[in-house]
Parts: structure tokens; sequence; C-alpha cells
């Protein structure tokens, strides 16, 4: 039996067309089902449904056979856990989006950096944000946030925030503006490397599917 772990949302959906290249379906919808564990057409192949932020965890440690995570997670999660145990063999080409610092629209942010400021960055992407204001040499505060990035700016909390921009209208109905762009980020797939080597036979065929399946996506890049 192979595992796949996958997270609800744009991954989830992103994903599906590709499996669905690759001969596979996902016989329940997540939208719709409490389970955690849902079935696939294939008898020796199931979908477990996961947090984003965990889907490297439950592959590196072999809760999962394989799965699908955005290049931001899987940074993020080897300045924790180290890169040891991950296969990362596709570039899945989905999930399109980017990692970037956003202000504030008043905020002269080019300014603040060119003059040295000590800049209070609000994110859940805390290694990333040191080790880019690291290279810059700008002196940063991080204030480590789960979600309603764009509030802390609003109130007082942060002068900045690093976080994942899309299409940009979030920051926009929000009052804030992407100022700079910190990496370009899209949805990997990840595979343990010990179930790599004894389960070869049922992986890598199902790799290749999906390396095929994902090199013939015609994506829009968000």
């Amino acid at each position: 039996m192979l595992t796949l772990a996958l997270s609800k949302g744009r991954i989830f959906d992103d994903t599906l067309p590709l499996l669905a290249r690759a001969g596979i379906s996902v016989v329940e919808d997540p939208e719709t089902t409490r389970k955690l564990i849902l079935q696939s057409n294939r008898p020796d192949l199931r979908v477990v449904l996961v947090r984003a932020s965990d889907v490297p965890t439950y592959v590196r440690y072999g809760g999962a056979d394989l799965g699908v995570a955005g290049l931001d997670v899987l940074l993020e999660a080897d300045a924790t856990l180290g890169g040891d145990g991950l296969y990362r063999p596709v570039d899945l080409g989905i999930a399109r989006c980017r990692l970037s610092v956003a202000t504030p629209q008043g905020f002269d942010y080019a300014h603040a950096v060119r003059q040295g400021a000590r800049l209070r960055v609000a994110t859940k992407y805390v290694h990333l944000a040191r080790e880019h204001f690291a290279a810059k040499g700008v002196h940063v505060d991080l204030v480590k946030l789960y979600g309603s990035m764009e509030l802390a700016p609003l109130i007082g909390l942060a002068d900045a925030i690093v976080d994942l921009v899309s299409s940009g209208g979030t920051l926009k109905a929000n009052g804030l503006i992407e100022v700079e762009a910190i990496m370009d980020i899209s949805a990997r797939l990840i595979v343990n490397q010990a179930a790599f080597k004894t389960k070869t036979a049922t992986l890598k065929p199902l790799v290749d599917n999906l390396r095929a399946a994902a090199a013939s996506n015609v994506s829009i890049p968000a």
C-alpha cells in the first residue's frame, strides 16, 4: 500500500488533474467528508489529508510514502528538521505564487532599508524571512503568526509581513502593497527515501507518471 500525503485547498485541487493524467482518481471529496484517509481507484494507493506544514514531516518519518508540498513549506521544514530523509524528484509546477514582503501603502520600505532601520516583520516563515533580511544586512524583529498576516501592520503589530502572494487581491483589500519578491514558489513532489528503496517497483512508476503529467501540464502563473 502506498500513502500519498496532501493538504486541503489549492494543493489538493491542483494535484487532482495531475493524478488523473497518471490514471488515479480520489473516490471521495475532502470537502464533503470528515475522513482523513481517502481511498483512490487504485487498491494499492490511499490519500491522507494533513496540514500543509505537516506534509514534509509525514513523508520524512514514513507516515506517508510521498506527498505534495509547496517549496515554502519544504524550505521552512528543512531549517528545523534538516534535509535528510526526502527526495524531491519533481517540480509539479502547480500552486504557483511567490514569497514576498508587503507593507502598508504609506510605509517607505526602500528608505527604511537604506537607512538601516530595525523592522518588525510578521510571518509564519521565520527561517526564510530571517535568511532574506540577513542577506540584505537588514535588522529585523520577527513576530511569528499562523494566519491573518495582513492584520499585523494594520494594528501596529508589525511594519511589514512576509507571506505568500498570488494575485495580490488580499493585500490590496487590506491596504497593503507588495514591495519585494523573495522567491517564486510552486509545489514539489516529495518521496520518502527509505520507501523509494523498498517500494521501488510501485513508487518509481508513479513518480515517473507524475513527472510526465507535470511536464505536459499547461498552467498559468499566478
